[in-house]
């Protein structure tokens, strides 16, 4: 693939149906499907979480071979209501997309996800194997405390100590000791400016750390839309709760995935979710096809990384 000319994502395509499902507790959900409804149907799960789909991810799949399938998770996107925290878990994504798959009238589908969106496939195809005709996951989080203390306490910091002390310039010294509580303590603040300016800082932290070059630089800036609020209070939530999950359970349980072929893609200079995880995770999963992208960080959209998805969804498209 290295000699080859690098290809790009297929052509914008509009969704032929949209909708929003009420799964109950007072979150509808927000999806789209797109491509060729006769073919075989594959669900992208956006990362964060509380990030939202967006339009150029329907272009990772061939739209003449894929019936694309995308949502917006509890609280963030299109979803309503947007940045709400109550009865937002793991587990209600899970039952949400069951849900979804039952709505839709899907017997089996291909899960796609990356960071967060490879967590919740992981946790879905563990509960719901039966259904799960291949995985294509990138950039693997697990949701181990080892890996929330690599990015929130020790480990990233040291190396992008000039975005580190941005992200600490909200937070007072004697709260430093736990980053993602202090910053739930902001971001569930009723001053909207008070929550704006913690969305603003979390968010910076994260953005300058996603690709292998970046061109962020520290900004402090203390403003942030209703959408990038809702981002931050979503994400911090799940990470404050350890993602409602038992340690390495994802990891420990992937004897489950023993009838699904998978694609695990992972760029070697990754900072946001070291290879280590999805590495792990391969050793544990036998037919998964593990696929190291050399000069690449955590971004889908890294060339590199770009490349081997594309090359899997049309894989798993025959």
């Amino acid at each position: 693939m290295d000699n080859q000319t690098p290809r790009k994502a297929y052509p914008a395509i509009d969704p032929y149906e949209t909708g929003r499902l009420d799964v109950g507790d007072g979150h509808e959900i927000y999806y789209e499907v797109c491509g060729n409804p006769r073919c075989k149907p594959v669900v992208f799960l956006h990362g964060g979480p509380g990030s939202g789909a967006s339009p150029q991810h329907r272009r990772l799949f061939d739209p003449d071979r894929y019936r694309i399938i995308l949502l917006d998770q509890r609280g963030c996107g299109r979803s309503t209501p947007l940045g709400r925290l109550e009865a937002n878990t793991t587990w209600h994504l899970v039952d949400d997309l069951e849900r979804l798959r039952t709505a839709l009238d899907v017997e089996r589908w291909v899960l796609f996800g990356g960071s967060w969106g490879a967590t919740l496939a992981l946790a879905y195809a563990e509960a719901y194997p039966a259904h799960v005709l291949a995985m294509i996951l990138r950039g693997v989080f697990s949701g181990r405390p080892s890996e929330l203390a690599w990015f929130y306490e020790s480990g990233a910091n040291r190396l992008f100590p000039d975005q580190w002390e941005n992200f600490l310039a909200q937070v007072p010294a004697d709260e430093q000791g736990d980053i993602i509580g202090a910053y739930r303590k902001r971001l569930t603040d009723p001053d909207r400016a008070v929550r704006a300016a913690a969305a603003a800082g979390w968010t910076q932290w994260e953005s300058a750390t996603v690709m292998l070059r970046s061109n962020a630089v520290p900004n402090g800036s203390r403003s942030a839309s209703d959408s990038t609020i809702a981002f931050a209070r979503i994400e911090n939530h799940y990470f404050y709760h350890g993602l409602w999950l038992d340690g390495d359970q994802l990891i420990a349980n992937a004897d489950r995935l023993a009838d699904i072929p998978g694609v695990i893609v992972q760029g070697r200079y990754d900072i946001v979710t070291p290879a280590i995880t999805s590495w792990q995770l391969a050793q544990a999963w036998p037919r998964a096809d593990y696929r190291m992208v050399e000069g690449a960080g955590h971004a889908f959209a890294e060339p590199g990384v770009l490349q081997e998805l594309l090359a899997a969804t049309d894989r798993f498209a025959d």
